[in-house]
Parts: structure tokens; C-alpha cells; sequence
């Protein structure tokens, strides 16, 4: 029984150096146990195993520590060539790798368990050991495996994370790059926009630049073209007037031979003629003078008759002078209690209380409907500034209230350059305020001398006998109304201007004295102290100017021609020709009106008439900008070199 264990105990330490020795050479890399098998029962003549580097018999791991192997390099040279002999490090190995000294350990090791008396625990012992060995390997193979396990999870997770960044890497990368292609996009558009925008630019510009070519050829061709048609009516003007005078020539000459041919004729016609009439008046004279001459005769030779004669001849002579002298006298004074004085120039009251008052009714019908309808402010003709003309209307309305309410009239100063509109502002006063109106010139005092006072009397006199109120209006007030301390001033003058601030002295219920003067610095200070209110007339400006214009245009020009009312005037009265108007619009007047600076409303008038007389004087007798434009120039011209003159005149003085 002994020997039978030991012979296994034997063949098993074989096979375990056996297998040892097989793995170390196979596998260099599998991990082992601590180390060789140690019997502590038995003797320790066994060589120690030799320890780990790290001094303990484990790595930090659980892993056993590689059993020594042949160099690579060794392996490499039997592998390489098959004659080179193998190369034996241990020199107690064979050169198969086998190690005897195994073999000797065991044998005995087995002779000492053979002589011993415990060679049964022994093999026991020995089982147990290689048992415990034997799970502690599968225990350390399972733990290899939870370690690989481990190790592949963890590699798994590295892969997997490694994974996750390089997809996040990538992500980052497409949207950097998706940004950046976006960026590249943006920017390419902006530029082929900016491109865009550039070429556009450049085509509008070629555009336009072809345009204005285009619009300087077309003006050139049409100024060529009106050229070609201005000296083309030129030349035919020429020779029509070339014919008209060839044809005037003609018939002239037609007339004179006709007339040349006639005149003999009519000469012994009318030879003729007056030898029978001059034969018939000698024979009625010589008739006449003979029955004369017979009552001459009778009449002396007949006392009685002479005396009756001359008696009948004497009375004829005394009743006729008689009568003369008495109607001369009688109507001279109902001209002085009823007429009107000699001092007014206009009124809108008869000469006499009895005399127009259907025509003064009528007339102020026509004004009433006219003024209200001709420029829409109710105040006819006149064109002012408007707040002069609200200035205006406001007196007219508080003369009226006056009138109403039987309290003193305001006297009032107008004053500023000639032709601005006073004496018509004065008559639309009154006319709107329900009065009536008197015009008298200050020039026309000095000349009655003497009888200046009386004659002053005279108009207050009559002024006051109106029953609505007038409103006398003195222009060139300056004339007689100047300061009486003045060397030149005669005694005359001077009576008249005491006698009517006499008559001005208080404030008049009857009347209303409007002075007018383009020298408000001359008047008398008594004259000044009389005056309540003082309006300026200044010279219009551009739109009263283009408003004139209209208003002169349409009285002078559009409304030539037109019959006025009247069946009589329209029988006897040749007809006006009418005026044609061609392309006169605002925007001509307005450029009239900017260019006749400095003119008053009176040279606007002339301007227009002036006009007219240039549209007569034509052939077609039609208005158009042309000729217009250059009555206008003319005029403007004109009134500049008046002005020159003036300031001349007024630097010589």
C-alpha cells in the first residue's frame, strides 16, 4: 500500500513538473501560483522559491508572477535556422528545458514519506494542499475572468466614450464648419449683392446718362426744328407783306388812275353845279335886297311908320336883353342855394337834389351786383394789402354804425406814393359805409384867390345839406393844406386853409374830410391835429401785383369787345374788336407780377392798357406769352429809366 502511493505520489510530482515545465514553455504570459510547492513537514533542503521584486509573493493585482522563459531572441535563432544548436541558460535543465532536480526532490521527498510514519496524512495533507491549490487557481481563474470582464467593461466604456467625443467632436466640427459654410454663404451673397448693387447703380447711371442724351438731342432737334419754322414764318411774313404791299401798290395805283380819269368829270359837274347855284342865290339876294329896298323906301318916305318902327325895334331890343340878364341872375342864384360848387371835381350826388336819381339808382345797382362779384371781397376794384383792406373795411363799418347811431365822424389821412389806390379806397369807404362822396383837388384853390374863402364856405354849406352823410375827399391836400409859415404861401392860400379848419374845427355829424397827400410831412400841424386816423398806402407787392394783373387783364383784355347794355350805343357806337388770349396762364403773370417791382396799382393799369394797344396793333389781334412778356420788359425798362431820371432831377435840386 506505501509503495503504491508512493509510486503515485511519484508519477504525480512527474506529471506536475512535467506539466510545469510544458506551460512555462507554452505559456510564458498565464499566471501560476505563489510558487513551487513548499512541504514544511519535510526538510527545507529544497531551494526557497526566490522572491518577487515587489517582496511579496502577489502583485498588487492578483496576478501570479511569470515563470521564467527563453529569451525572444534565443526563440527567434532556433526558429530562424534549424541546425543552430538551442541555447541553455539553467544549466541544471537539459537543452529540452527539463529540470532533473524535480525529479530528485520528489524521489526524495517520497523516500522521507516512505521511511515516515505519517505518510498517510502525508498524501492527505498533500491532497488537501493541492486541492486548496487547485480552488485556489480556479478562484483566481474566475477572478481573471471578473477582471478581464471588468477590464473589457471598462474598455467597452473607454470605446464608448471615446465614441461619444469623437462624435461630439465631429458634431462640433460639422456645426463649425456649417457655420462656417453659412458664414462663406452670407458673405458670397453680400458680395454678389453688393455686386448687384454696384451694377444696378452703374445701369441707372448709364440709364440716366442715356436719358439726358437723349432729352439734349431731342431739345437740340426741336430748337432746330422751331428755327427751321421761326425763320420759315419769317420768310413768310416777308412775302406776304412783300404781296400786300405789291397789292396796296396796285390798287393805288388803280384808284389814282380811276380818280385821275374821274376828277375831270366831276370837276365840270361840279363847275356846273355851282354856277346854277350861285345864279340862284344872286337872283333870290337881288329879290331879297329889292323888297328891302322898297320898304326902306316906304318905311321913310311914311313918318308914322318910321317911328313904329324904331319904337317896335327899341322894346324887341330891351325885353330880350331883360330877359337875359333876369334868367342869368335867377339861375345864378339857384345854382349857389341848389348846385353844386364849383370846387368838385366828382360826386356821387347830382349837380342839382333833382337831377340823376334814376341813373344813380341804377348805377349803384350795376356797382352793387359788379363789386360783389368781381373779386369775391366785396370792395370792387380796389386791390390792397389785406390788412390794410381789413383796416378799411373795419372804418367803413364803424362810419356806418356812427351814421346809425347820429355820433361825430372821424377824419381821416391817407398818404403814400401816387397811384396806389387812395382816391378809389376813399370811394369804397363811403359807398360801403352808405354815405356820399365828394372829390375836390387841393390845386384848384389857389387859383380862385379871393373868392377861395367863399368857396370853401360854399362846399361845407352844400356838404352838409346831404341826408346820409358825406364823405368829402380832398386829394393833393398838401397843395393848399401846407404849413403857413412858408415865404411862398399867399394871403389868399392862407385864408382858405383858416377858413376850413374854421369849418373843421369840431367834430361834424354831417361829414367825414379824407385828405389824401403824398407829402404828410408838409400839412399844416393844425391840419394834422383834425385828422383821427392815418393809413399808409404802400406801393402792392408781388400778390396784390398778381392779383391787378388778373383783375386789369380780364377789363382790358378779356372783356374787350363785349357790348354793354345799351340799344342806342349799340347802334351809333362801332364795334370793339375782341381779344383772343393764347397760353397766358398764372404762372406768366405770377413771373409779370415778380418783374414790375416797385410798380403802383396806376402803372398796372397803364401796363395793361398798354397791352391792349400792342394786341390792336397786331395783325391777328391775339394775346399770347410772347408778345406779353415783352410789353412787359418794355415797360419795366421804362419805369427804371423814369426812376433814373427822378433821382437825377431830384440830385440836381
Amino acid at each position: 500500500m506505501a509503495k503504491t502511493c508512493a509510486m503515485g505520489l511519484i508519477s504525480a510530482l512527474a506529471a506536475a513538473s512535467a506539466s510545469s515545465s510544458l506551460l512555462s514553455q507554452t505559456n510564458q504570459n498565464v499566471a501560476f501560483a505563489d510558487g513551487p510547492f513548499n512541504f514544511p513537514l519535510f526538510s527545507s533542503s529544497s531551494p526557497s522559491p526566490s522572491p518577487s521584486p515587489s517582496g511579496s509573493p502577489q502583485s498588487s493585482t492578483g496576478q501570479l508572477p511569470s515563470q521564467p522563459s527563453a529569451s525572444p531572441a534565443s526563440t527567434t535563432d532556433k526558429e530562424g535556422s534549424g541546425n543552430v544548436k538551442a541555447r541553455n541558460d539553467n544549466p541544471r535543465t537539459s537543452s529540452a528545458g527539463f529540470d532533473p532536480e524535480a525529479l530528485e526532490r520528489g524521489a526524495k521527498a517520497l523516500r522521507e514519506i516512505s521511511s515516515s510514519s505519517n505518510a498517510k496524512k502525508a498524501f492527505e495533507l498533500m491532497k488537501k494542499q493541492e486541492e486548496t491549490r487547485q480552488a485556489e487557481l480556479a478562484e483566481r481563474a474566475a477572478e481573471f475572468k471578473a477582471m478581464q470582464a471588468q477590464a473589457e467593461t471598462e474598455r467597452q466604456r473607454v470605446i464608448y466614450d471615446e465614441q461619444k467625443k469623437l462624435t461630439q467632436h465631429q458634431a462640433q466640427t460639422k456645426s463649425q464648419m456649417a457655420r462656417y459654410e453659412d458664414e462663406l454663404a452670407r458673405k458670397r451673397m453680400q458680395a454678389e449683392n453688393e455686386y448687384q448693387r454696384a451694377r444696378n447703380q452703374e445701369l441707372v447711371k448709364l440709364q440716366e446718362e442715356s436719358a439726358i442724351r437723349q432729352e439734349q438731342a431731342r431739345r437740340a432737334t426741336e430748337e432746330q426744328i422751331q428755327a427751321q419754322r421761326r425763320q420759315t414764318e419769317r420768310e413768310k411774313a416777308e412775302i406776304e407783306r412783300e404781296t400786300i404791299r405789291v397789292k396796296a401798290m396796285a390798287e393805288a395805283e388803280g384808284r389814282a388812275h380811276e380818280a385821275k380819269l374821274a376828277e375831270e368829270v366831276n370837276r365840270r359837274m361840279l363847275v356846273d353845279r355851282a354856277n346854277a347855284e350861285r345864279e340862284k342865290w344872286v337872283a333870290a339876294i337881288n329879290t331879297t335886297f329889292d323888297h328891302i329896298g322898297g320898304g326902306l323906301r316906304a318905311i321913310l318916305t311914311d313918318q308914322n311908320k318910321l317911328v313904329v318902327a324904331v319904337g317896335g325895334l327899341t322894346a324887341l331890343a330891351a325885353g330880350i336883353y331883360t330877359t337875359r340878364e333876369g334868367a342869368r341872375v335867377i339861375w345864378g342864384y339857384v345854382d349857389r342855394i341848389l348846385g353844386q360848387p364849383s370846387l368838385i371835381r366828382e360826386s356821387s350826388r347830382g349837380k342839382y337834389p333833382w337831377s340823376g336819381i334814376f341813373s344813380r339808382a341804377m348805377s349803384s345797382l350795376r356797382n352793387g351786383d359788379k363789386t360783389s362779384s368781381k373779386n369775391g371781397n366785396g370792395f370792387g376794384d380796389v386791390i390792397l394789402h389785406p390788412s390794410l383792406q381789413k383796416r378799411i373795411q373795419q372804418l367803413s363799418g364803424a362810419t356806418a354804425n356812427t351814421k346809425a347811431h347820429q355820433a361825430p365822424f372821424r377824419n381821416m389821412l391817407f398818404y403814400g406814393p401816387p397811384g396806389t389806390g387812395k382816391t378809389m379806397a376813399a370811394r369804397e369807404l363811403a359807398r360801403k359805409s352808405g354815405l356820399d362822396y365828394a372829390l375836390m383837388t387841393g390845386g384848384d384853390v389857389a387859383p380862385l384867390g379871393p373868392q377861395a374863402v367863399t368857396k370853401i364856405h360854399q362846399l361845407f354849406d352844400w356838404a352838409k345839406k346831404s341826408k346820409r352823410g358825406l364823405l368829402l375827399f380832398i386829394d393833393e391836400a398838401d397843395a393848399f393844406l401846407c404849413e403857413r409859415n412858408k415865404t411862398y404861401m399867399s394871403e389868399a392860400q392862407r385864408s382858405a386853409l383858416n377858413a376850413l379848419l374854421f369849418r373843421t374845427g369840431d367834430q361834424s355829424k354831417d361829414i367825414v374830410l379824407a385828405l389824401a397827400t403824398n407829402r404828410p410831412g408838409d400839412l399844416d400841424s393844425a391840419v394834422a391835429d383834425r385828422i383821427d386816423e392815418v393809413l399808409e398806402f404802400p406801393l402792392p407787392g408781388e400778390d396784390e401785383r398778381f392779383k391787378l394783373l388778373k383783375l386789369y387783364l380780364d377789363k382790358y383784355i378779356a372783356q374787350a369787345g363785349s357790348r354793354k347794355p345799351g340799344l342806342l350805343q349799340n347802334l351809333f357806337k362801332k364795334q370793339q374788336q375782341k381779344i383772343e388770349i393764347k397760353g397766358l396762364t398764372d404762372d406768366i403773370l405770377r413771373e409779370a407780377a415778380a418783374k414790375t417791382e416797385g410798380f403802383s396799382g396806376r402803372e398796372i393799369a397803364k401796363l395793361m392798357a398798354s397791352v391792349q394797344a400792342a394786341v390792336y396793333g397786331s395783325e391777328s389781334c391775339v394775346l399770347d406769352p410772347n408778345l406779353f412778356r415783352e410789353v412787359v420788359d418794355y415797360k419795366v425798362a421804362e419805369h427804371q429809366q423814369r426812376r433814373k431820371l427822378a433821382g437825377a432831377d431830384g440830385d440836381r435840386a
